[in-house]
């Protein structure tokens, strides 16, 4: 549906392009020829009167002399006849202004002539010549320097090409025409083009872009440049509109269509374009809801389509209707105009055309919905293949045209051998640089490798440095336990034996030496009581290596620097569940917090909290410091590898700092490591 609305959008562009000659004479002595191009110029008068005006102009102009005056008036006599549709005629005229041309050796009006031949072959569906005849005009306009005229025959291109679906053949053209009259008098030529590029980017679907060009179109429109019959702000408010109807904001297409319809004498000058704006906005009201208008908008359209024999336009406006219907459940009369619709569409000699009635039948006829689906199925793949050799053939033509004609020029070729020299050479760049990038990889890959063994063999450092100490310790208590045995049992031994020896006697010396003994074995009883809480407290610290190691690092922080630190380890962590690289990585972060505070925090108070939460490990450093901008781009290394090895264990690292409140760091690690494909 969108390709038959815009394909007709186009031809209805092309056509109002034409209607104003872009050449201006001097008056002569020929006051009866231009006299009849006046008249036959006239809308006002029928097209039957239109047309016997022409032919005398034409009867005339072909008694004069072959001059450039001459040649002139056969331009003005092939553009009459365009515009009343008498297309034979029109042929007719082109080609003896071809011969004209090449008998006088006319460059410029035989590129002219070729331009209108690839109108006349584009408009007959014969797109193969009219490509070959615009490429030979293009050539020519290049040659005699005749920028508008070369992008106006882009723009021909380009439009061709895009009713072909050679969509990036026709964005290329497109900006091929736009450079010609880059800094140009070619205003009306810049809003066709800007005019395609918002309907071909609807068309890709990049609606950011169309909406772009359909702004610059309208925003570009003079009417001291463009004519105001031919309602150029109505086609673009319409363009504009379809991207939004495309996009399904049907509100917004609708705003548009709206103010399309307001523009002055739009149905006196194009009724077309009025009849188009009509079936467009009862669509978007269709598809938005809105009732209340319907079916009278499609069925007014639909009249002025019939009165202007506008195929293309009955066709789209009578999927409309069947659409409309269908949403009112009469599904009688949706099938009857979906019918009618493909009946038109079949008639058109288009294939094109005929996909959207088949589908629309497809929905509203389930039983036949196969034969319409096999169908319309057939008829897209012939398209498609179509579709895929167009952008060849179309270059294929170029290639056989400038053969022909002998026009390739040593320039051209040097062109063409530095486009391969330097698509080599940016082959051979790209290969090197994949090389070269891949081998970096590979790098960065060991170094990590590296680095992750260099941590466990640090970390594993640490473990037998304290696992010497730990030896130590059990030596040293080994070494006390024989002290407990061999010194205070000895003494709770003599002190024993004193007693027992005592027993017999009840003296007053015998007392006085038992209450000595009670006091000595009081002061022994003392001596063991503080010993086992010595050792219970150093089991208590040394439940694993990892928090001794923690605890070493607070011991020493305290002793060397006068913060005061204040910690909390949650000893209930299993720290021998873990791997290494999360012991090695949370004690490397303590580590570099630690020493940041004291390079540069000038911190009072130092709080490190490690806990278990909510199954992670929660390290939380906080200070009382001076601070720093955590905005700033660039971050010390020291933070960046504190950033890095938190990433390593699966987890997070947030800082949060201010001048007037100090510094608080956040590590995040779960407890449960993920499996990381190697």
């Amino acid at each position: 549906m969108k390709n038959i609305t815009i394909a007709f959008f186009l031809i209805l562009l092309i056509s109002c392009s034409k209607k104003k000659p872009s050449y201006q004479f001097k008056s002569t002595s020929l006051d009866s020829l231009t006299n009849y191009f006046d008249l036959a110029n006239d809308e006002s008068i029928s097209r039957i009167k239109r047309f016997k005006f022409t032919e005398k102009a034409f009867d005339i102009v072909m008694n004069l002399e072959n001059d450039s005056l001459s040649r002139v008036y056969l331009v003005r006599v092939a553009n009459r006849y365009f515009n009343i549709n008498k297309l034979e005629n029109y042929e007719k005229t082109v080609r003896i202004l071809i011969e004209k041309s090449k008998e006088a050796e006319d460059t410029l009006y035989l590129a002219k002539a070729y331009s209108y031949l690839g109108d006349y072959y584009g408009g007959s569906s014969k797109q193969d010549s009219a490509y070959s005849y615009y490429f030979k005009a293009e050539k020519l306009f290049v040659r005699v320097n005749d920028s508008y005229n070369l992008g106006r025959v882009r723009f021909s291109k380009a439009h061709l090409q895009y009713n072909q679906s050679d969509y990036l053949g026709s964005e290329i053209a497109v900006f091929n025409a736009l450079r010609a009259v880059k800094g140009k008098n070619g205003r009306e030529l810049t809003f066709d083009c800007y005019n395609l590029l918002g309907i071909l980017y609807n068309d890709l679907g990049e609606y950011d872009k169309a909406i772009e060009y359909n702004a610059k179109a309208f925003a570009i429109i003079d009417d001291n440049v463009n004519d105001p019959a031919a309602q150029p702000r109505a086609m673009s408010l319409n363009n504009m509109g379809l991207v939004y109807q495309t996009m399904k904001n049907h509100k917004k297409a609708i705003e548009y269509f709206e103010r399309g319809l307001m523009q002055e004498n739009l149905l006196v000058n194009q009724p077309s374009v009025y009849a188009m704006l009509l079936d467009n906005l009862a669509y978007s009201k269709l598809k938005d809801g809105q009732l209340r208008d319907l079916p009278d908008l499609f069925y007014k359209s639909l009249e002025i389509r019939n009165k202007l024999d506008l195929e293309i336009g009955v066709i789209v406006n009578e999927i409309h209707l069947s659409e409309y219907y269908a949403v009112q459940k009469d599904t009688l009369r949706a099938v009857m105009l979906g019918e009618k619709a493909l009946k038109t569409a079949r008639r058109s000699n288009n294939k094109r055309f005929q996909l959207a009635p088949l589908k629309q039948l497809a929905l509203l006829q389930p039983k036949n919905a196969a034969e319409y689906t096999s169908e319309y199925l057939h008829i897209n793949d012939s398209l498609q293949k179509a579709e895929r050799s167009i952008g060849n053939k179309f270059t294929r033509i170029e290639y056989e045209t400038d053969k022909i004609k002998g026009e390739y020029s040593t320039l051209e070729l040097k062109n063409r051998n530095l486009i391969y020299l330097f698509g080599f050479f940016t082959i051979i760049a790209l290969f090197l640089y994949i090389v070269k990038s891949q081998g970096t990889k590979h790098k960065v890959l060991l170094y990590k490798q590296q680095q992750q063994q260099a941590n466990e063999y640090i970390y594993n450092l640490i473990i037998n440095q304290q696992n010497m100490i730990d030896a130590s310790r059990v030596m040293e208590k080994k070494r006390v336990a024989q002290e407990l045995h061999d010194g205070v049992l000895g003494r709770m031994f003599g002190v024993r034996m004193n007693l027992e020896g005592l027993n017999s006697f009840n003296d007053d010396l015998a007392i006085s030496q038992r209450k000595e003994y009670i006091v000595e074995l009081k002061k022994i009883e003392q001596d063991i009581r503080e010993i086992s809480h010595e050792m219970n407290r150093e089991k208590s610290e040394l439940i694993n290596n990892f928090v001794a190691i923690v605890d070493n690092l607070f011991e020493e922080q305290r002793k060397t620097f006068p913060t005061k630190l204040i910690s909390k380890i949650d000893r209930t962590i299993h720290w021998d569940n873990l791997t290494n690289l999360i012991k090695v990585n949370l004690f490397r972060i303590i580590q570099e917090s630690l020493q940041n505070c004291n390079k540069y925090a000038k911190a009072k108070t130092i709080k490190i909290e490690l806990l278990k939460i909510n199954g992670n490990i929660s390290l939380e450093i906080a200070d009382d410091g001076t601070g720093f901008n955590t905005k700033m781009k660039k971050k010390g290394i020291g933070l960046d590898n504190m950033i890095s090895r938190a990433k390593e264990c699966q987890g997070d690292l947030h800082v949060m700092s201010n001048k007037s409140i100090g510094t608080k760091i956040t590590v995040i690690i779960p407890l449960e490591q993920k499996q990381i494909p190697e």
